[in-house]
C-alpha cells in the first residue's frame, strides 16, 4: 500500500493534467482566431514576423479550419 498510493496518485495527476492542458489549449486557439495581436505574438515566439497580408491569410486559415471534435463526438457527425 505504501508503493501503490503514490503510483496511483501520479497516474491520476498525469491524466488530469493532460485533460486540463488540452482544454486550455483549445480555449487559447479559439481566442487566437478572433485576436490578431495574440496571433502576431505567437508568430513572433515561433520566430516569424508576419506582415499585414500574411496576418490576414493566417486568420482566414484558422477560421476556415474545421473545429476539433469534442470528446465523445464522432468526426463524421453520425
Amino acid at each position: 500500500m505504501d508503493i501503490a498510493l503514490p503510483i496511483i496518485t501520479l497516474v491520476v495527476g498525469l491524466v488530469g493534467g493532460f485533460f486540463i492542458g488540452v482544454y486550455y489549449l483549445r480555449k487559447q486557439m479559439e481566442k487566437m482566431q478572433s485576436d490578431p495581436q495574440m496571433l502576431q505574438k505567437m508568430a513572433k515566439q515561433m520566430g516569424y514576423n508576419l506582415n499585414g497580408k500574411q496576418m490576414q491569410k493566417a486568420q482566414q486559415m484558422m477560421k476556415n479550419q474545421p473545429p476539433v471534435p469534442k470528446r465523445g463526438q464522432n468526426r463524421k457527425g453520425k
